[in-house]
Formats: structure tokens, C-alpha cells, sequence
């Protein structure tokens, strides 16, 4: 079962500020690099895999993102050439410690989460592909945030200094087709672009709230609750994988149309529909074309109808399909199956702990309590794909009065 205390993890890193010893126009915070980050090793793995046939292990470049991630909210901010200087030093020490911290959160996790947590952290040899990704994509996050705060304040001293290290880091990851693609700032570089400015989307837009969450932040715990959820589930790897890269662009259309929220899309009669319309196309026009056209259909597959049940049989995509049923029946990578059902909830659950979380914090309003309170109601008894719902929303729930 999934604890409280790891998914109060998950939204810490929403608290955690970057580059706050520097001039910034917008906050930066933990998340939304992390999340960056994870867009970013999506298309250098896609490189590596599509142009150069590198055997990537979805699965290890996932759990390894989402190791890496609770490994930074565990050591907090410490910036990195001192956080890079303390690893090279006391490593080991202080990947035990962080171990020992998560201890309890990860304790009785399926799918080998825990052991495979330590593996990574201490066996050199494990994903030695998937590892060198994330660092990649690590780079090319910190260089996106560092360019905004370059510009603004160039005459901050030793910030020269700080521009070589980051340049000469991504430099050393040039052997990865997917580094050089994007260093080229062309098409590649257009898509990270686009995702990049999801961080200056914030949710819940009309009320005041603690922690704030961007939309891109948001997309990466939906992300990191769906991979959860698909591992408690035993689900295969293709359907672990695409339950997190469906989750990770779930809400990516909101980059061209920004974000509309539920009420209004409701609102009117027909008008999700043509909302939904109008993002595809916009989705064709503007975002398929930075990326590479053999692509598109996996793309297509996590952002088209996020929220159905789906497989693929022969060849055509089958929507609409029970939880139950691909549990029984389809649960194998030759089918594809993706949990439109369960993200759906998982998305549903983040934005109520985004309201439980301000509300305990003291910031309420009445968005934030209604938008609690439906929630509640709604997931109070549900179980979806074999995940009791009700129990984790209950974990949230000591604030609503």
C-alpha cells in the first residue's frame, strides 16, 4: 500500500526553492526541475533507442528518475558543487542516510521498489545507461532555469563561473544523440522549451494556496502516483511505462491552451468536446512538429483520450476496456495497456492533496474546500484496478471541516 508519508514527500519538493541565493523573475522551485528533468530523459532515451538502437530500460530510467528525485528532497537544498563535493566524499553515508529516512515510506512497496532503490544507489554497474540519461537531463534542466536567471542578472559575481561548470557538464554527455539534438536549440529544444513553460502555469489559478504547484510540477506527481499505483496492481512493464509517460504529458495540451478549469469546461454543454478538439489540433500543428514523426504515434497513444482504459490488439487501439479487464486479459507488453481509469484518479487525488495541503497550511478558500470536498465524495468508496482510493483520500482528510 502506498503511505502517507511518501506522498507527502512528493509535494515537499514543491517547497524546496532553486537558485535562491540568485536574482530570479519566477520561483523555481524542486519540482518542477524534477519534472523537467523527467520530459527531458523521455526524448534523450527516445534518441538513444530510436537512432542508435541502445537497449534503455524504461523501467530503471522511471524508478531511477523517481529515486533521484526523493534523494534531493531528503538532502534538501544544498547547492550543487557542495552537494556534488559531500557525494564524492561521504557517498555511501549519505545514501544510507536517505535510506534510512525513507525507510518506513517505502517499506512493503511491490515490484521490488526498496531493493531496487538501494541497488541504485550503490551498485555502480546497475543502470549505467539509464543513470548517465538522468544526469544528462539533469543538466539540460539546470541549464533551462539558469539561462532565465543569466539574462536577467549577468552581472551577479562568479556567475560566469557557474555558466562554464554547467556548460562543460552537458559538453561531457555529448556522446548522447539526444544531448547534441537538443544543444543544437532547434526543434528538440523547441519541445523542452514548450514543456519548460508549464512551470509558469499555476494551478488552482483563482485562489490563493500553499504550497503553489505548477502544472508541470503537477504532471510529475500524477506521474510518480501512477507508477505507484501500477506497481501495487503488478503491472507489466509496458503498461508501467506508459501509465507514467501518459501521466508525465497528461496535461501537456495546457502549454498551447493554458490551463481551463473543470467548472468552465463544464459549464456549457458540448464544450469539453470542443475544447478537446481544439487541443488536438493544436497538439498536431504545433508540438508534433518538434518532435520526430516516428514518435507521434506513442505521443499520440499517451495524450489522446488520457483518461480511457486502453490497449492494442492487432494492430488498432481498443478504448473503453474495464480496469478489471486488462488486469484479467491484457496485463502483457505485447498489448500496451495504459490505465486512463486509475490516472485519472491518481490526477484527481493530487489536486486534492494540492487543497488538503494549503488548507493546513491555514490558506483556504472556497474553492479549495469545495474542490476538497467533492473530491472526497467521490473517491471515498472507489477502488479502481484493485487500489482502494477511499484510504488514500482518507489520509488527507483531518482539515476538511
Amino acid at each position: 500500500m502506498i503511505r502517507k508519508g511518501l506522498i507527502e514527500k512528493f509535494f515537499e519538493a514543491a517547497s524546496i526553492q532553486r537558485w535562491n541565493d540568485h536574482v530570479r523573475p519566477v520561483e523555481m522551485t524542486e519540482l518542477d526541475k524534477q519534472a523537467h528533468k523527467m520530459v527531458i530523459a523521455y526524448v534523450v532515451a527516445k534518441f538513444e533507442e530510436t537512432e542508435r538502437d541502445a537497449q534503455v530500460s524504461w523501467i530503471k530510467l522511471i524508478e531511477g528518475g523517481i529515486f533521484e528525485f526523493l534523494q534531493r528532497v531528503i538532502l534538501t537544498d544544498i547547492k550543487p558543487p557542495v552537494f556534488h563535493k559531500l557525494m564524492a566524499i561521504k557517498g555511501r553515508e549519505l545514501n544510507e542516510w536517505v535510506l534510512k529516512q525513507l525507510q518506513e515510506d517505502i517499506k512493503g512497496l511491490k515490484g521490488d521498489f526498496a531493493s531496487n532503490f538501494e541497488e541504485y544507489l550503490f551498485n555502480s554497474e546497475y543502470a549505467k545507461l539509464e543513470k548517465r540519461i538522468l544526469r544528462a537531463a539533469h543538466y539540460l534542466a539546470t541549464n533551462w532555469e539558469f539561462k532565465i536567471i543569466y539574462n536577467i542578472s549577468p552581472f551577479i559575481y562568479g556567475i560566469e563561473k557557474t555558466k562554464e561548470e554547467i556548460e562543460n557538464q552537458i559538453e561531457d554527455h555529448y556522446d548522447l544523440i539526444g544531448v547534441q539534438k537538443i544543444s543544437l536549440g532547434k526543434k528538440s529544444y523547441g519541445f523542452i522549451d514548450l514543456c519548460g513553460q508549464l512551470r509558469f502555469q499555476q494551478r488552482w489559478a483563482q485562489s490563493p494556496r500553499i504550497p503553489k504547484t505548477s502544472v508541470l510540477g503537477h504532471m510529475l506527481i500524477v506521474a510518480m502516483l501512477s507508477y505507484l499505483c501500477s506497481i501495487e496492481i503488478n503491472a507489466c512493464a509496458r503498461r508501467r511505462h506508459n501509465n507514467f509517460f501518459a501521466a508525465l504529458f497528461h496535461d501537456l495540451p495546457e502549454v498551447l491552451t493554458r490551463d481551463i478549469v473543470s467548472p468552465v469546461k463544464g459549464s456549457v454543454e458540448g464544450l469539453k468536446a470542443i475544447i478537446k478538439e481544439y487541443e488536438k489540433v493544436q497538439v498536431e500543428e504545433r508540438l508534433f512538429p518538434l518532435l520526430p514523426s516516428s514518435w507521434h504515434n506513442e505521443v499520440r497513444y499517451f495524450t489522446e483520450d488520457e483518461f480511457s482504459n486502453k490497449i492494442v490488439r492487432s494492430g488498432e487501439i481498443v478504448k473503453g476496456l474495464a480496469c478489471d479487464e486488462i488486469n484479467a486479459k491484457y496485463n502483457e507488453d505485447v498489448f500496451s495497456p495504459l490505465d486512463g481509469e486509475l490516472l485519472k484518479a491518481c490526477d484527481e487525488l493530487a489536486a486534492f492533496i494540492e487543497a488538503s495541503l494549503s488548507i493546513k497550511h491555514g490558506i483556504r478558500s472556497h474553492h479549495l474546500n469545495e474542490g476538497k470536498r467533492d473530491l472526497y465524495e467521490r473517491y471515498r468508496a472507489k477502488e479502481i484496478a484493485g487500489i482502494d482510493f477511499g484510504i488514500i483520500f482518507d489520509y488527507f482528510m483531518e482539515d476538511l471541516n
